[in-house]
């Protein structure tokens, strides 16, 4: 049974730096009769930009986008906090750690661009079938909250919990009944085993599963 044109496509943003993939990508995608390529991106920083303007079903994300700016993982967890989306990241390679990398940042998919004739069948099985991976996701991020926590003591972990809420260092002193320098030390504790510099860095960090800044 062939697919049904609809009046209500599966809207595409594609981020792809080689222009000629974004238009074989492109060219194929507007052959089925239930996608519409939204947008298109030569780069994570363009593909930011114009997601914030644009309203899209799925992202095509090509993992290898250039070493100057954003890669794939980053440029999906950037696209992953302007607004909801599912991702499928593209790569022309196979590599564990790289595919355990996109499912930390929110790939519902990956997918080898050898496997170009999969895309079409793959975008419709993710937009139509995400509760598997919506279950998986959201197990991975608490797996990935609690191993960026472990190193923390239970006192400490209060105090992260506390920083995340949005309470400042006064109302922590007070309810903690905790003596100013002795908050300021478990605080550069936290901040030392989670590698960063700041609160807003420690929360950041924790919420993007251990993915930091570009």
């Amino acid at each position: 049974m062939g697919v049904v044109e609809t009046t209500n496509p599966i809207k595409i943003l594609i981020v792809e730096d080689d222009p000629d993939w974004v238009r074989s990508i492109t060219t194929f995608l507007h052959l089925q009769p239930d996608m519409l390529v939204v947008g298109a991106a030569l780069s994570g920083e363009e593909a930011v930009r114009l997601a914030a303007s644009l309203s899209y079903d799925i992202a095509l994300i090509d993992f290898h986008l250039s070493e100057e700016g954003l890669n794939g993982v980053q440029t999906a967890l950037e696209l992953n906090e302007l607004k909801p989306a599912r991702f499928i990241m593209l790569t022309s390679e196979r590599d564990e750690r790289r595919m355990t990398d996109a499912f930390t940042a929110g790939a519902y998919e990956y997918l080898d661009k050898a496997r170009f004739r999969e895309l079409a069948q793959t975008i419709r099985s993710v937009h139509h079938h995400p509760e598997a991976m919506d279950a998986l996701h959201k197990e991975l991020k608490r797996l990935k909250r609690e191993e960026q926590l472990s190193s923390l003591t239970p006192a400490e972990r209060e105090i992260f919990e506390r920083i995340e809420q949005g309470q400042t260092h006064a109302e922590m002193e007070k309810q903690l009944v905790k003596a100013e320098s002795t908050l300021k030390n478990q605080i550069n504790k936290i901040l030392k085993k989670l590698g960063v510099k700041s609160g807003r860095e420690a929360v950041e960090k924790v919420r993007r599963n251990g993915i930091g800044k570009p």
